[in-house]
């Protein structure tokens, strides 16, 4: 692998895409590969490939992008045309990692480019290498592979390029061309948006039909009316070309009837007329005809007096209490009803199978579902006994340790022993003196009543290394300047006349 970059030229230039998989970096070859360097800087300097998808992914062989259109048909060079294809002897597709043009032929070269995924021979002297992908993003670029796709190359989860930058621009004579603002092309797009296409009807066969339609059509759609409810439409007595009143309109009016219907139901003398009982039903009729007769003078004020006899409002009259109380005698006796029906139903006995097999089978299930419900009920007893269990023994070792620890006095007190006394028997009632009678206290016993002491460490001591202690290993360090001279001084003893041995 290190011969294979040996052989390739030295870059000049750098440009950093930023994907939806993560950041590539690209090294160019500028001067092996002028032209497809140039247009491929300032497409990215321009955001000209900003959003394009990589439309096309050969698995273990390319993976294309840079077409604004994302069908592999579309993209412009920065040239206005194709530009001629640029190979040199030292770059090959020998190796992952390669940024080559794509192109449809010889000297096609546009906007679109692609990485290499594997050595792929068969591209020499067809496509213009002009870059490569360097560092740790060539695993980013690896990704951009991952995922399934369609029987035409297209990746079913799109991967697309966010941004570019030109981290070294290797040609310092580059101007971005000024495309149309946002501004501008929403204006654009406006426009196109509002204009219709116009229609040639001389090439059908039935032309004439079709423009007297389309003539017939304009004239309808000029000339149409507003639309009308079935009150201006129908010529029914019943429906009213009166407008509905608001709101506001109707509280007014019942204000308004209310103080009529009080002041005609009073007496001369001031009484009132009849009972409050039949008060209600008498101002519902009232209220109805009051509201019938200032509709009948709206509608002859527009002198149609045909319309206005004919004419019967519906007012809505609010439910009496009456029949409501009917409403829900009926709901009751239904519901009565269908309780009644669900408890004569009856549920259905299922027959009793006659097939030689399935009656051994039930019998099998039920022998085993009867041995399955009594261990379930044996294994609730045991777990309740040991939990007993466990229970007695925890108490009876509470019972030692505190008869160890503690004896009773003369007086009735609790006194803690020292330690060359011997514990003796707690006096106490109850269960846990049946349990002490069980287990007396052994000798073996006596140390639970003892305290346990560490000696304290030696603090603040310094240790000397001269110093010889039995209880701390010798150490000898060569590189200890007591042990240099040690040593020389036994030297110059072996050799007093200083002569090399």
């Amino acid at each position: 692998m290190s011969s294979i970059y040996i052989h390739e030229p030295p870059t000049d230039g750098k440009v950093l895409l930023i994907t939806s998989v993560g950041e590539i970096e690209i090294e160019l070859w500028s001067k092996e590969a002028p032209k497809a360097c140039r247009n491929f800087v300032q497409l990215c300097m321009e955001g000209y490939y900003n959003g394009t998808l990589f439309h096309r992914i050969v698995k273990d062989f390319i993976c294309q992008g840079g077409d604004p259109t994302g069908t592999g048909t579309g993209g412009e060079s920065i040239y206005g045309a194709p530009f001629k294809d640029e190979f040199h002897s030292r770059l090959r597709f020998t190796r992952r990692g390669l940024v080559a043009m794509a192109n449809a032929g010889p000297d096609d070269n546009g906007s679109q480019f692609f990485f290499t995924l594997n050595p792929t021979p068969e591209l020499d002297r067809k496509h213009t290498i002009f870059g490569k992908v360097v560092g740790d993003t060539l695993y980013n670029m690896l990704k951009l592979a991952e995922g399934d796709v369609d029987e035409k190359d297209k990746p079913s989860y799109t991967k697309k390029i966010v941004r570019t930058e030109v981290l070294l621009n290797p040609f310092d004579n580059i101007v971005p061309r000024k495309g149309p603002s946002k501004k501008e092309k929403k204006k654009k797009d406006e426009k196109q948006s509002t204009a219709r296409a116009t229609k040639n009807y001389g090439l059908l066969s039935f032309g004439e039909e079709a423009l007297e339609e389309e003539e017939l059509l304009k004239e309808v759609a000029e000339t149409k009316p507003k639309s009308k409810s079935a009150h201006d439409l129908a010529k029914d007595p019943k429906l009213s070309t009166v407008s509905a009143l608001s709101k506001k309109e109707m509280k007014k009016m019942k204000k308004k009837l209310k103080k009529d219907i009080k002041k005609k139901r009073k007496n001369p003398d001031g009484a009132s007329s009849e009972d409050e009982s039949t008060g209600d039903d008498e101002d519902d009729e009232t209220m109805t005809d009051l509201v019938r007769k200032k509709l009948r003078k709206d509608i002859a004020n527009e002198n149609d007096e045909e319309e206005a006899k004919a004419f019967v409002p519906f007012v809505p009259v609010l439910p009496r209490t009456a029949r409501t109380e009917e409403l829900r005698k009926e709901a009751q006796q239904l519901m009565e009803e269908l309780w009644k029906k669900d408890e004569e139903e009856k549920p259905v006995e299922e027959e009793a199978p006659t097939d030689p097999d399935i009656i051994a089978f039930l019998e099998q299930k039920e022998k085993y579902d009867g041995l399955r419900r009594k261990r379930i009920v044996r294994d609730k007893k045991l777990r309740a006994q040991r939990e007993d269990e466990t229970m007695e023994l925890l108490l009876r070792f509470q019972n030692k340790v505190h008869k160890a620890v503690y004896r009773i006095d003369e007086n009735g007190d609790e006194v803690i022993p020292s330690n060359q006394e011997e514990p003796t028997k707690m006096d106490t009632g109850g269960e846990e003196a049946k349990l002490e009678e069980k287990d007396d206290v052994e000798t073996a016993d006596s140390w639970l009543g003892h305290k346990l002491v560490f000696d304290t460490p030696r603090e603040g001591k310094v240790i000397d290394v001269n110093v010889s202690d039995a209880e701390r290993y010798s150490l000898y360090d060569p590189r200890n300047p007591i042990n240099i001279r040690r040593r020389e001084a036994g030297k110059a003893a072996a050799n007093p006349k200083g002569n090399d041995v």
